[in-house]
């Protein structure tokens, strides 16, 4: 049986990870920077993992590490292994040093298009175990 509290709970989240994934799209297909596309992987993936979670009644930690959030995931559905290597990097993507003095991170538009698709594809899996449409 289905609990509607948690489905609202979880579209909210995919919502706002939405928003980052499109936006990172918009910037890949605009050739923007490099660093604010995988930043925005980052924080679409962390909020379809809160989402599922959330979905599957359990409150995510206050946490930006992905790999630990498809942890908890794969106790409950081990149909998402696949996606670990790309949780791993994209976890990197939001601690790389952003702030002066260091320098900016740089990652090639074809290393960004491989994780933006597996993004993606885990995205995609996700809002299908769900069965949540789009608000």
């Amino acid at each position: 049986m289905r609990d509607e509290g948690l489905e609202k709970q979880a579209a909210e989240w995919f919502e706002r990870g939405r928003h980052d994934i499109e936006m990172a799209q918009l910037l890949y297909d605009e050739r923007g920077y490099t660093d604010t596309i995988a930043f925005l992987i980052q924080q679409a993936l962390e909020k379809y993992l809160k989402g599922f979670l959330v979905f599957k009644g359990i409150a995510p930690r206050k946490t930006h590490n992905l790999d630990f959030l498809l942890k908890k995931i794969l106790e409950l559905d081990t149909g998402f292994d696949e996606f670990i290597e790309l949780c791993r990097k994209a976890t990197k993507y939001y601690i790389e040093e952003r702030y002066p003095p260091s320098p900016v991170p740089q990652y090639t538009y074809e290393e960004i298009k491989a994780d933006l698709d597996k993004a993606w594809e885990l995205i995609i899996k996700i809002r299908e175990k769900c069965k949540i449409k789009d608000t």
